[in-house]
Order: structure tokens, then sequence, then C-alpha cells
């Protein structure tokens, strides 16, 4: 009989990183994340209307994607007087993205 090679806690260190990943491109699986976080990465800062603009879309819809992307980590913001700003907070998503977006997948 073949022993497993992996122990307990190499399979539980695999499945936190597996479900770290799934997080993340759960969290950017949709084109008006993707392309806040291209716009953000092309302007470093935005508020929510100037998106809106940029993208032709209803504030509260944008304003439910950035706090979504927010609340998992990948955006951060800050307040000035009545304006939020947002910005990319973890950068390696932008290499991700990109990857993605390079790949030549016959989907």
């Amino acid at each position: 009989m073949k022993e497993c090679s992996y122990t307990m806690v190499e399979v539980q260190n695999d499945f936190q990183k597996l479900n770290k990943a799934a997080v993340i491109l759960k969290t950017v699986a949709h084109p008006t994340r993707l392309a806040i976080i291209n716009l953000l990465d092309a302007k470093k800062e935005m508020t929510v209307n100037q998106l809106a603009d940029q993208l032709l879309c209803e504030q509260s819809l944008l304003s439910h994607h950035l706090i979504h992307m927010k609340n998992r980590g990948l955006l951060t913001s800050r307040k000035e007087g009545l304006r939020v700003y947002y910005s990319i907070k973890e950068q390696d998503i932008i290499g991700l993205i990109s990857c993605i977006e390079n790949c030549n997948c016959n989907l």
C-alpha cells in the first residue's frame, strides 16, 4: 500500500492558501470591480463620483463594489471633507489581474 506524503499540517496549510486565493478571486470576479482596480492603478486615488463618471455607472452600485473590496482588504479609503478617496491597498492584485488578462486559456 502506498503511503501519503502529506501531513495533516501541510494539508491544512495548503487549504488555507487555497481558501485565501479563492476569496481574492471571488472578490475581483466582476467586470466592474476589475475596471475599478484598473482605474485606481492608473490614477492611484479616486472618489466614487470620479469612478462613476469614468465607468458610466451609478454611484450607488459603485459604492457597493468599493465597500465589498474594502471589507476584503483589497482597497483602502481616506476621507477629506465630504469626499471619500479610494486606492488600492494590496498592490499584488495588479500583477494577478495582469497575469489573468495575459492568459491564453481557451475560455
